[in-house]
């Protein structure tokens, strides 16, 4: 049974060949199939097109086939629209306003590094799916570009903005909503949009003042991240991080199977996972990587962290796992390979930037944008090596994809078709 699942999910993932359907790629975990790419490029050289974005959101694209689809907001976040982008010539094929708001929540002090655009879409063949947090998600019949259905009635008061991305599993679009009031994840039927399960989380949060209210306003409730589902022994679970509390779920009912607390909150990685662990990042406060042992149930605090590392550790940047080592870029620059078997640190260096990106593989290199515009090329291994610097007009928000020979980019201001040229 075990290699029968592992069979079909590399099958799945063999048919995603070209494709990129959610954020961080076919399988979740960053790793592209793309072949050619450039390791070279600047605003005059090896750039195919350049398309020009309004608004200001931070979500990753997706990419099926010749379309390229993203979500975008205005800055004040009362206007929120769908784009569709021609994968080989840049050209905008769809551009439209799909939600109004009269009332949004103000952003506060995460203006700089969150927008309303920041839930990343999903895409499959013939439907694709943009979300914008509790202010709505809607599914597009990706040929005619209509409307199949929408839900703007999952609540959720985000406090500082919407981040967490959409996955879709099997029959299931699950969203995640971890807010100051109110925290779940929930799976939807993906053909109509009727909710199929909602959880809620479980941890307790160790907030509340003297009144017996959470302190402020709910802050250290609330999180960003993006499950992952991966096959662990013939049976697929859903790993989710949180604040406080990273879980694993049944993906089909929701039923919660283990929880491990943190003191980390608002955190904003995908975790990854091999056959003898999943790594998951806390976020702000204590911005942690755990390496946390498969098999548990109920509280695993104790008995199933394996490791813990905490030194220069992202609170936005999902990891990297390549060839059994964990490669991680903290918000500061600050680059760290370390053993997913241990926990230790292999090498850590500094690149001169601030990252909110996450890093992807492809072709042996690793890619990283940061939010100056800067890019490092690391080659992984056991040392630190830098296999080329490129520099744009504007840095980026939203982590890379890569399909065919195609580095897809969003800066805070143009989509990229980045191509090597004959």
């Amino acid at each position: 049974m075990t290699r029968y699942c592992l069979f079909l999910y590399c099958i799945a993932s063999l048919s995603w060949a070209g494709n990129w359907p959610e954020f961080r790629g076919p399988k979740g975990d960053g790793h592209a199939e793309a072949k050619g790419l450039p390791t070279s490029w600047s605003e005059t050289k090896n750039i195919a097109w350049k398309t020009s974005l309004h608004g200001k959101a931070w979500s990753t694209p997706v990419a099926w086939e010749k379309d390229i689809w993203l979500t975008t907001a205005t800055e004040n976040g009362k206007e929120m629209s769908g784009m569709c982008i021609d994968r080989a010539s840049g050209k905008i094929l769809f551009d439209r306003v799909i939600f109004t708001n009269e009332k949004v929540e103000g952003l506060g002090g995460a203006a700089k590094v969150n927008a309303y655009g920041s839930p990343s879409p999903a895409i499959e063949a013939g439907r694709v799916y943009l979300n914008w947090g509790s202010y709505g998600t809607i599914c597009m019949d990706t040929r005619t570009r209509k409307e199949i259905w929408q839900r703007r009635d999952l609540p959720c008061q985000h406090f500082r903005g919407p981040g967490s991305s959409l996955v879709i599993y099997r029959h299931l679009l699950i969203l995640t909503m971890d807010g100051v009031d109110v925290q779940y994840i929930t799976a939807l039927d993906k053909m109509t949009g009727k909710t199929v399960w909602k959880t809620d989380r479980t941890a307790d949060y160790h907030d509340l003042d003297p009144q017996g209210k959470p302190r402020a306003g709910g802050d250290f409730r609330k999180a960003y991240g993006t499950p992952l589902i991966f096959p662990v022994n013939g049976t697929d679970i859903l790993f989710s991080n949180a604040a406080k509390a990273a879980y694993a779920y049944e993906p089909l009912t929701g039923k919660e199977l283990w929880q491990i607390n943190y003191p980390g909150f608002s955190g904003a990685s995908r975790p990854v996972a091999d056959t003898e662990r999943v790594y998951m990042n806390s976020g702000y406060g204590k911005p942690d990587l755990y390496g946390v042992r498969h098999g548990g149930s109920g509280n695993c605090t104790k008995s199933h962290i394996v490791w813990k590392q905490t030194k220069g550790m992202p609170k936005r940047s999902s990891p990297l796992l390549i060839a059994g080592l964990l490669y991680v870029v903290s918000d500061e620059g600050i680059a760290t390979c370390v053993e997913a078997a241990t926990g230790k640190v292999v090498w850590q260096d500094r690149m001169r930037a601030k990252f909110s990106g996450s890093p992807i593989f492809a072709e042996g290199r690793i890619y990283c944008f940061a939010e100056n515009g800067s890019s490092w090329i690391l080659k992984p291994g056991r040392t630190f090596e830098i296999i080329a610097e490129n520099k744009l007009d504007t840095g980026c928000m939203a982590s890379p994809l890569a399909v065919d020979d195609l580095l897809i980019i969003r800066t805070k201001s143009h989509l990229y078709g980045i191509k090597e040229k004959s």
